[in-house]
Parts: structure tokens; C-alpha cells; sequence
């Protein structure tokens, strides 16, 4: 059995990485592919010269256009309108011991890593796609210490081209007791810790993160007006497994020293080849079934195995069990509900798809169970540990998805444990 990542003595050499962000519902890439800073997955290296900043002058202004930091290209600030006559810049000079990677919609040069809505799964609407974006085109900053532990810290909003962060009279701001101001972004920048990841992971709480980093209860609804408590004693540091919300986007932060310990494709390709080698049998049409490689995973082969999701089963693609019109219920997945030949149950009977994306595993270990009710197929720890995560949706709810496609879990466990039929069982 191949190992996950093992270190490498030429690895010395290699610039410092301090992780990877990770977009969930894309499974290895975007559907048209990964370019340039528009990808599923975007690694964070310590830059040859530092670009970060921190906060330096505060000015108090009766016009903003009467700040150089504002009117100069060259002077990162952040502008609190307080009243049409009434703004605090906060200018930020440069800062030797950090590096600032950007995140957000726009594809203007300050952004380092463009994110796009992610559709939600096969289970949206067809009309979601052409919906206005609610992702900030310039969402939120990580900030990374250029020394050891290199340690990872996550703002809402980002620096315009000008270099500026606008937070506008309608914007949520505040003074905070020991004077400096702070505010959120419209639509929040929300970050959940988990605990124990990848080992034995437990869901931590989603918190909204303020421009200058500080955390925060969440608001009563996304965009509202007032803000939370402050959550006394938590960090807007980022660790292995930390999920970030963007309102149309969530990311999965990897640590490099998580990445280490994390499969990667040729070892998830192993596994795919050692479950293939065990000439799994369909039950109905006695053919042997086999998973596509990793990279063709995005079309049906014909020994593709399927599988009744309400009991396990798998088979391969056939037209037995097939409800007669009249009696057919709602379609709960892309086969809509079968009876299994094997045990009778009712329920999704679909293909299945093997996991392509190492970052999302909680381990290395074999890919036994599916996702309900699209059918991606990982270890059951990963599985589990997703089927009972929540991720935000919409302006104040929370939902299980499959990472590897972002489709909306089924009630209840939202996994399911397969069952070949052969020497594989």
C-alpha cells in the first residue's frame, strides 16, 4: 500500500509553502479547467520580496479626497464613512515580516486567487447560474508570517487596484473601546475551526471575521446590520481543516504540514487500481465493473459502476427495477428512485464517481463509502466527517454538501456504505 506524502530531502530547496486554499464542489479542477489564478486550488508560497502591510497613521478627515493615502496609488488604507462629513483613514505601511495573498470575484491584478460562485450540485435550479454574483470582487486577505511557524491570519476585504479598502455610510462599522475602527463587508467573510482535523476531526463554530481580523458571533442574517459578540479569546489564524465562507464560495485551508500527512492523486489512484484488481461483479449483468482513472472521471464508461443508494449495492448499468410510469415518485438523484435486485430497497440509483481532490481526505483510507445523493465515492472518515458539517447557504441556513461536487446532502446520514459483489466484500 502506498503511503500519503512522504518528505522529500530535496524539498529543502523548495520555496516555503505556508498551504493551499481549496475550493469545495470541484473535484481536481474547475470544469474547464484550472488557469492561471482562476483554479480549484491555490498554494500560498512565501514571496521573493515581502508584500504585506499593517496599520501605520489614522487620519480624521471632513472630505476623504484630502488624504494622500487615498488619492495615492502608492499608500495602501481602509476609509470608515462615518457621515458625508465625517471619514477615518487608517493608512498601512509596509511590513517586512509578512506576505498578503488576496482573494475575490475581480480578476484586476491585486487579486492573487479569482473565485467564482460554485454551482450547487445537480440539485439547483438551471437558473442558478445566471444569478447575480454575491462573492466581494475583493472577498477577504490572508496574511502569512514569513517565519516560522508561518502562521496564516484571514481579514474580510481586500485592497482595490488604488490600494484601498471603502467601507461606505451604509457599511457595519464601529469604534472599538481601545479606538481603532473596524467594520464588515456586506455579505461577511465566515470561518469555521474545526477541531482535531484531519485525525479525528469535530465541526468548531462559524464565526464572521472583521477587516482587521478580529472574530465575531455570527449576524442574525448574512448582510445584517449589527453585528455579533465578540468572540473573546478565538483567532482569525488559520489552521489545518479551517473552512472559509465566502458567500457563494467555500474554501478548505490546508496547512503544508497537513498536506504531508494527506494522500495524494497517485496514491488515490492506487487505491482505485487495487479496487479495480478485485474485478468487482455486477449482480444482474455479471460484468466485471471497474472505476475510470481519476483524470476521466467527468464522463460514463461502460463498465462504470452504479449504485442503489438506499442500501448500498453496487451494479452496473442496467434497466432492471425500473418503476413503471404511473408509479414512479419524485427523482431524488440523476437515476431517480429504482428497487435494488438484491434486497428490494427504493432509492437513488446512480453512478458512482471516485473523489479526485487529495485536499478534502481526512486519510488515506479506502474508498468504501458514497455520498447521497450524488454518488462520490471516498474513505469513511471522509465521508462521515462531511455528512455532518454544515456549510452555509443562502442568507442564514446551514447545510451538509458533498465536497467534491457541492450537491446538498440527503437527511439523515448522507452517506452510505457500499456493497461489491465479488471478493472484494
Amino acid at each position: 500500500m502506498l503511503q500519503p506524502n512522504q518528505h522529500d530531502p530535496d524539498r529543502s530547496k523548495d520555496p516555503v509553502k505556508y498551504g493551499e486554499l481549496v475550493i469545495l464542489g470541484y473535484n481536481g479542477s474547475l470544469p474547464g479547467g484550472d488557469r492561471g489564478r482562476k483554479r480549484s486550488r491555490f498554494a500560498l508560497y512565501r514571496r521573493a520580496k515581502a508584500n504585506g502591510v499593517k496599520p501605520s497613521a489614522v487620519h480624521i478627515l471632513s472630505n476623504p479626497q484630502d488624504s494622500k493615502a487615498v488619492n495615492s496609488r502608492g499608500q495602501h488604507s481602509i476609509s470608515f464613512t462615518l457621515s458625508r462629513n465625517q471619514t477615518v483613514v487608517v493608512e498601512y505601511c509596509h511590513d517586512n515580516n509578512t506576505d498578503m495573498f488576496q482573494i475575490g470575484r475581480s480578476t484586476e491584478s491585486p487579486i492573487d486567487f479569482v473565485v467564482t460562485d460554485t454551482p450547487g450540485g445537480s440539485q439547483e435550479s438551471e437558473d442558478s447560474s445566471s444569478a447575480p454574483s454575491t462573492i466581494s470582487r475583493f472577498a477577504c486577505r490572508i496574511v502569512c508570517d514569513r517565519n516560522p511557524p508561518y502562521t496564516a491570519r484571514i481579514y474580510a476585504a481586500g485592497f482595490d487596484s488604488s490600494k484601498n479598502i471603502f467601507l461606505g455610510e451604509k457599511a457595519t462599522k464601529w469604534k472599538n473601546p481601545d479606538g481603532h475602527m473596524d467594520g464588515l463587508t456586506t455579505n461577511g467573510v465566515l470561518v469555521m475551526h474545526p477541531v482535531g482535523f484531519p485525525e479525528e476531526p469535530k465541526q468548531g463554530l462559524w464565526r464572521e471575521i472583521s477587516v482587521c481580523g478580529d472574530v465575531y458571533a455570527l449576524r442574525e442574517t448574512r448582510s445584517g446590520p449589527i453585528r455579533g459578540q465578540l468572540a473573546q479569546g478565538e483567532s482569525s489564524a488559520l489552521q489545518d481543516g479551517s473552512l472559509v465562507d465566502l458567500c457563494g464560495a467555500t474554501l478548505l485551508w490546508r496547512t503544508a504540514g497537513g498536506l504531508l500527512k494527506a494522500p495524494t492523486l497517485r496514491h488515490l489512484d492506487a487505491l482505485r487500481l487495487e479496487l479495480n484488481a478485485a474485478r468487482p461483479q455486477c449482480p444482474v449483468g455479471l460484468s466485471t465493473l471497474a472505476f475510470p482513472s481519476l483524470p476521466r472521471s467527468h464522463s460514463l464508461e461502460e463498465r462504470q459502476p452504479w449504485a442503489y443508494l438506499s442500501c448500498g449495492h453496487v451494479h452496473g448499468r442496467h434497466d432492471w427495477g425500473q418503476r413503471p410510469e404511473g408509479h414512479r415518485e419524485r427523482s431524488e438523484g440523476p437515476g431517480g428512485r429504482r428497487e435494488c435486485p438484491l434486497c428490494r430497497s427504493l432509492g437513488p440509483y446512480v453512478p458512482l464517481w471516485l473523489g479526485g481532490e487529495p485536499g478534502f481526505y481526512t486519510d488515506a483510507g479506502a474508498p468504501t463509502h458514497a455520498f447521497v445523493p450524488c454518488g462520490h465515492v471516498c474513505s469513511e472518515n471522509t465521508a462521515r466527517y462531511w455528512a455532518v458539517t454544515p456549510l452555509p447557504h443562502g442568507t442564514h441556513a446551514f447545510r451538509p454538501t458533498c465536497p467534491f461536487c457541492s450537491a446538498p446532502l440527503a437527511a439523515g446520514p448522507g452517506v452510505t456504505r457500499l456493497i461489491f459483489q465479488g471478493p472484494i466484500d
